[in-house]
C-alpha cells in the first residue's frame, strides 16, 4: 500500500461497511448452519465430537497460515509495496509458498499422531467409540490448514489493496461448506458403524462440509487475485528480502494465538467433564458471540488495519491515532446495544433455532452461556482493533505477552467459576457458563491493558500524546446509557411477551435498532450518526 492508498476515515468506514456485508452475510448464513446442523444433530455426543474435532485443525490453521500471516504480512508488504512492486510480488509468493509447505508438514504430524492426542488429551475419558469418531474426523479436516493458508495470503493481498469484496464473500463461504455437508453429504454417507449415526445421518458428512469450506473459500477470491499487480508463483526461498521480517512479527504472534488455543482446548477438556453435550453448548454460544463480533468489530479492525500500516510506513502518527480512535470509538458503539440485546433477548433469540434434534433443553444451555460471553463483546472488540494497531507498528510480542498473562488468569478463573456458577450435572443451566464469563471477563482486562499500553508507546509520537481518550469515552459513555434504555424496554418487551419465541425475537431486534440506531441518530450520540451516514446518504431525495 502506497502513501496515496492511505484511507482516510469516511473511506475507511465505507470499506467496514462492505467487510460488513460480508460478516452479516456469513452470519445470517451461520445462523442457517446453526439451525440445520442443530435440527440434524443437536448438542449430543456426535456433534460434542464434531466440536472438538474441528479445533484442532483450525488450530493448525491459525498457527501456521491464519490470523499470525495477516497480521505478519500486510505491514512488511506495505513497506516494500512502497520500495518495489516486484519486490512486493516475490514476498507475497515466498510467504504463500512457505506458509502452504508448514500447513501440509505440520498437518501430516497431526495426522500420524491424532490417535494419541485425541485419546491421551484432546478427548480423554470418552467412550473409544468417541474417541475413534472424533480421530477420524480430525484426520479428514486436517486438509483445511493447507488449503486456507494459500487463500488467507490471497485474503491479505486483497484487503492490502484496499479489494474488501471478494475477501467478505468468502467469509461466507465457511458456513455454505457446513450446510452442504450437513443437508447433502451426511445422508448420501453409508451409515457410521457407532455414535456418528445420528438418525438417517453420519455426522462425518460434516467433516467433509468443512472440507469444502475450505476450497470455496480459496475458489472465491481468485478472481480478484489475478487483477492486482501482484504475480504469485511458487517460491521456496526463505531468502527473499522481507520474508525474515514477515517470520519475527510471525514468531510472537503464533505464541499469542497458540495461548487463544490453548484457552479453547482448555474449555473443551473441562466442559468434557460435565454433562454430554456441554462442550456443543459452549461451541454454539461462541460461534453466536462470534457473529456479533464479526459485525462489531472484525469488519472495523480488518479494513483499517492496512491504513494504519501505511500510516506507519510514512510516519504519519497523527494519521495514525486519528484513524485508530475513531476505530475504538466505532466498536465500542455497537459493543454495549450488542450486549445488551445478547443478555436481555438471548434465550429468545436462540430459540429461533429450535426443531428437530434441537430441544428446549438445548436452546436453554446455549442461551445461557451466551448471557455470560455478551458480557465481554466490549473486551473482544476492543481487542480486534487494539492488536492490530500494535501489528502496524511492527510489535507483534506486547500482544503475544498480554494474551499468555490473561490465558492464565483465564484457566485459574474457569478452575473457579465452574465450582460456583451452574450445575455440572445440567445442560439447561451448566457448570460452562463459568468457562464463558472467565473468558469474558479475561478478555475486558486484556484489552484495558493493551489500550494503556499502546497509549504509552504512541506517547512521544504525533502532536497530541494520547490517542483522543476523551473523544473515546464520551462516544462509549452516549452509547453505554442508550444501550441500558434499550435493555430496560426489552426487559419491559419479555414481560409482555412471556411465551418467547420468534414474535418475541424479531419484535425485540425491531425495537432495540429503533431505540438505539434511530435515537443516537437523531440526537446525534455517539458515532451512530456517521456509521448510518453512508446508507443515509444513498436514499432517494425529494425535490421541494
Amino acid at each position: 500500500m502506497s502513501q496515496s492508498d492511505a484511507l482516510d476515515n469516511r473511506e475507511i468506514i465505507e470499506k467496514a461497511l462492505i467487510v460488513l456485508v460480508g460478516f452479516l452475510a456469513s452470519g445470517l448464513l451461520g445462523l442457517l448452519r446453526l439451525a440445520v446442523v442443530g435440527a440434524q444433530f443437536g448438542t449430543g455426543a456426535a456433534y460434542d465430537a464434531f466440536a472438538a474435532a474441528q479445533q484442532l485443525p483450525e488450530t493448525v490453521f491459525v498457527l501456521v497460515a491464519g490470523g499470525a500471516l495477516g497480521s505478519s504480512f500486510i505491514p512488511i508488504y506495505a513497506k516494500y509495496r512502497v520500495i518495489d512492486q516486484e519486490q512486493a510480488s516475490r514476498l507475497a509468493s515466498a510467504v504463500m509458498t512457505l506458509s502452504a509447505a508448514a500447513a501440509a508438514l505440520l498437518g501430516l504430524l497431526v495426522y500420524a499422531l491424532a490417535p494419541q492426542l485425541v485419546s491421551a488429551l484432546l478427548y480423554s475419558g470418552r467412550p473409544p467409540a468417541d474417541q475413534q469418531l472424533m480421530t477420524d474426523m480430525v484426520r479428514l479436516m486436517m486438509l483445511t490448514p493447507f488449503i486456507f493458508s494459500i487463500s488467507g495470503l490471497l485474503m491479505s493481498l486483497l484487503q492490502s489493496h484496499a479489494a474488501f469484496w471478494l475477501p467478505a464473500i468468502a467469509i461466507s463461504m465457511n458456513n455454505i461448506g457446513i450446510v452442504i455437508g450437513a443437508l447433502f453429504i451426511a445422508p448420501a454417507l453409508p451409515a457410521h458403524p457407532d455414535v456418528g449415526q445420528v438418525g438417517d445421518l453420519n455426522i462425518m458428512g460434516l467433516a467433509y462440509g468443512g472440507v469444502l469450506s475450505a476450497c470455496l473459500h480459496l475458489l472465491v477470491q481468485l478472481p480478484g487475485v489475478v487483477k492486482l499487480p501482484t504475480r504469485l508463483r511458487p517460491l521456496l526461498a526463505p531468502t527473499v528480502p522481507g520474508v525474515l521480517d514477515v517470520l519475527r512479527l510471525m514468531g510472537p504472534r503464533v505464541f499469542g494465538l497458540a495461548v487463544v488455543q490453548i484457552n479453547f482446548h482448555v474449555n473443551i477438556i473441562l466442559a468434557n467433564t460435565m454433562v454430554a453435550g456441554s462442550v456443543g453448548a459452549v461451541r454454539y454460544a461462541f460461534m453466536l458471540t462470534f457473529f456479533a463480533l464479526g459485525v462489531i468489530a472484525q469488519s472495523q479492525g480488518s479494513a483499517v488495519f492496512p491504513t494504519l500500516a501505511a500510516l506507519k510506513a510514512e510516519d504519519d502518527y497523527d494519521g495514525f491515532k486519528d484513524r485508530l480512535a475513531r476505530a475504538m470509538r466505532n466498536v465500542l458503539c455497537l459493543s454495549f446495544p450488542a450486549s445488551a440485546l445478547l443478555i436481555v433477548l438471548g434465550g429468545a433469540l436462540v430459540s429461533v433455532l429450535q426443531r428437530g434434534e434441537w430441544t428446549p433443553e438445548s436452546t436453554a444451555a446455549v442461551a445461557w452461556a451466551l448471557g455470560f460471553y455478551a458480557i465481554g463483546i466490549a473486551g473482544f472488540a476492543l481487542l480486534e482493533v487494539l492488536s492490530r494497531a500494535f501489528y502496524a507498528l511492527e510489535d507483534s510480542r506486547t500482544p503475544a505477552i498480554a494474551g499468555a498473562l490473561a490465558m492464565l488468569s483465564n484457566i485459574a478463573l474457569n478452575l473457579i467459576f465452574i465450582q460456583i456458577i451452574g450445575d455440572p450435572r445440567s445442560l439447561a443451566r451448566g457448570a460452562f457458563a463459568g468457562l464463558a464469563l472467565a473468558n469474558a471477563l479475561t478478555t475486558i482486562i486484556e484489552a484495558l491493558a493493551l489500550w494503556w499500553l499502546i497509549r504509552r508507546r504512541l506517547a512521544d509520537h504525533g502532536n497530541e500524546r494520547g490517542i483522543h481518550d476523551r473523544e473515546i469515552m464520551s462516544s462509549a459513555g452516549g452509547s453505554l446509557l442508550l444501550s441500558l434504555l434499550m435493555a430496560a424496554a426489552l426487559w419491559l418487551l419479555t414481560q409482555a411477551l412471556p411465551a418467547g419465541g420468534l414474535t418475541l425475537a424479531l419484535s425485540g431486534c425491531m425495537l432495540a435498532g429503533l431505540i438505539f440506531f434511530g435515537g443516537g441518530y437523531l440526537f446525534n450520540i455517539s458515532e451512530i450518526r456517521p456509521l448510518l451516514e453512508p446508507f443515509v446518504r444513498r436514499l432517494p431525495r425529494r425535490k421541494l
